[in-house]
């Protein structure tokens, strides 16, 4: 029997990390479609992020589009809604890329994800018959080398993050900072996401995680913004989403024929 090769986890947590030259750029994804993955997987999106936050994907959803990634070869993260252990296991077991963790306010908290992460020398739960273990087909050393660990964002979206924020980049196994602009502007008593405290908050995380050495985060609504924050640091992006990249083509295709 041909022996089977399974994907890497080193070779996928490296194409996360952005390169000295560039950035690495990616989008949610909010809508539970199979297609939809496959499709972005045809671009030249680095990754993509599934919204199980703020969007309705339960387990199967998130399984299927994970496999639809690994099909186009396009690492597929996962926001998640929550940091219960049952939660971090099953978005880990059916081989997701890395996870994108909301409102991670203290170095305690980031370690506490980290270990949730890891069977050695943390609590994530081990089988062998899951996609991220090779489905048994490993011996038992190697499957847990395969599963333990994965790439972690840190999303810093509160005041009390910001200022915690070169302490939860120094934990190890937090890979990056991920700044959240619109709940952090709502911690400050701000519904402008860039108001003038905000974009301080955001500029002092970005430089906890340069000077930290980790990956600097950050979502955008636009190409035009990634390239404003480009210079402060920020490295890794999430532009907008599958929906506002419909909704875009669609005003695009819409709009009045350029007069001659």
């Amino acid at each position: 029997m041909t022996p089977v090769v399974l994907p890497s986890k080193d070779t996928v947590a490296s194409r996360l990390f952005p390169p000295e030259d560039r950035a690495l750029v990616g989008t949610f994804v909010k809508t539970n479609s199979v297609h939809i993955v496959e499709i972005l997987g045809g671009s030249s999106l680095d990754f993509i992020v599934v919204d199980a936050e703020h969007a309705p994907f339960d387990r199967a959803a998130i399984d299927l589009l994970v496999l639809a990634g690994r099909a186009v070869g396009m690492p597929v993260l996962v926001r998640v809604p929550d940091t219960a252990p049952a939660t971090i296991l099953s978005v880990l077991d059916v081989g997701a890329a890395g996870l994108l963790v909301p409102h991670v306010d203290s170095a305690r908290h980031a370690r506490e994800v980290v270990a949730l992460t890891r069977c050695r020398g943390g609590s994530r739960g081990f089988s062998s018959a899951t996609r991220a273990a090779g489905y048994g087909l490993l011996p038992m050393a190697e499957a847990v080398d395969a599963v333990n660990g994965c790439f972690i964002m840190a999303q810093i979206e509160s005041a009390a993050a910001v200022e915690a924020a070169q302490e939860i980049a120094s934990v190890d196994g937090i890979d990056g900072l991920f700044v959240g602009r619109a709940d952090l502007a709502l911690s400050m008593g701000l519904v402008d996401a860039k108001h003038p405290e905000v974009l301080a908050g955001t500029q002092a995380a970005l430089h906890a995680a340069c000077e930290a050495g980790k990956v600097a985060g950050m979502a955008v609504g636009s190409a035009a913004e990634r390239h404003r924050f480009a210079p402060l640091g920020a490295n890794w992006f999430i532009v907008g989403s599958d929906q506002t990249l419909l909704r875009h083509g669609a005003e695009m295709a819409a709009a009045p024929a350029a007069s001659v």
